[in-house]
């Protein structure tokens, strides 16, 4: 559990203590009752259980069904208002590099009108690049606990971003490989990243309509200076919905593009089948004459009869074999 104090207009950030871990949330609580004017406490939780958020949230006034959300993982992103406590429910991404994977995880934000709360669940804590970004950037701080929340989304939508060029490189490298002239069956390869890139839909799809409500929403709740910082999120996370849209549908081409030219494959080996079963067939038409048991056969007491059948027969093979060549089939 970590703690920090900002003040809003002097744009500054303080660290406090959170003591003995049985005592963390009695402390914290504490040093959110000591909050001078301009003030406001940002607390980070990093997969704590339902008791742990539940001791922190009862004083905060946040409902207990966010609390259950915020402890159990998995939940669709979402946005809530319990009174003066808003809840937003988002989902981490990232990308795997060398396994090209897409991991997800689950952040919810609690803000009241003098705290944040932030409830991580994954491996990926945006939680620790937004409080750099605001850092950085301290102006933002005047727009109190919603700059927490704006820095939260925009780092969350980075990943998003960052995630979609790594997967469309993928599918290129995917696609490179469909069109080859290798006969490597691709599906399994195809199949797997389609499944990652309907994990990353999950996650971006839903939080489309939870950011633009930020945008066009009611405001009486909202900062009319922070509209622009969450038109920019709102626009890049568009873009980024788009982009896996488009993911999703260049996946379904490939699938289908490979699942044709194995078609091809198994047709040119069938069409090369029957062109060596028909040049097989003249030999053994032949043959199969000349080995019936009949006392009265042409040729059969003629000494150049064998080699003229031989020659006739690897004549005849031979003007197939041309044949077949020149239509493909060869």
């Amino acid at each position: 559990m970590e703690c920090v104090i900002y003040r809003e207009k002097a744009g500054t950030a303080r660290r406090v203590g959170c003591g003995q871990p049985d005592e963390a949330g009695r402390t914290v609580l504490k040093h959110l009752r000591e909050l001078g004017e301009g003030e406001f406490g940002w607390i980070r939780l990093d997969s704590p259980s339902e008791r742990d958020v539940a001791e922190l949230t009862g004083e905060l006034g946040v409902h207990p069904l966010a609390v259950e959300d915020a402890a159990h993982a998995h939940q669709r992103p979402k946005r809530e208002w319990y009174g003066d406590v808003l809840a937003v429910a988002l989902r981490t991404l990232w990308y795997v590099e060398g396994e090209s994977e897409v991991e997800t995880g689950q952040m919810m934000v609690f803000l009241g009108p003098r705290f944040v709360m932030t409830v991580r669940h994954g491996a990926a804590d945006p939680a620790a690049e937004a409080a750099r970004r605001l850092a950085a950037d301290p102006t933002t701080l005047r727009f109190g606990p919603v700059s927490v929340l704006h820095a939260v989304l925009d780092v969350v939508v980075d990943a998003y971003t960052d995630a979609a060029d790594k997967v469309r490189t993928d599918l290129i490298e995917l696609e490179r490989c469909v069109f080859s002239s290798s006969r490597d069956d691709l599906t399994e390869e195809i199949y797997s990243l389609k499944r990652e890139v309907l994990e990353f839909r999950d996650a971006v799809q839903p939080l489309v309509p939870v950011v633009q409500e930020f945008v066009s929403g009611p405001r009486e709740r909202w900062p009319r200076e922070a509209l622009p910082y969450f038109r920019d999120v709102a626009d890049h996370l568009h873009h980024t919905d788009t982009e896996v849209r488009s993911l999703d549908e260049l996946l379904n081409s490939a699938l289908d593009a490979h699942l044709a030219r194995v078609g091809t494959w198994q047709n040119d080996d069938m069409r090369r089948i029957s062109a060596w079963a028909a040049i097989l067939a003249i030999p053994t038409m032949v043959a199969g004459l000349y080995g019936m048991n009949f006392e009265h056969m042409p040729e059969l007491r003629w000494a150049y009869g064998y080699p003229l059948a031989v020659g006739a027969m690897g004549v005849a093979a031979g003007l197939l074999y041309r044949a077949f060549r020149r239509n493909g089939w060869l």
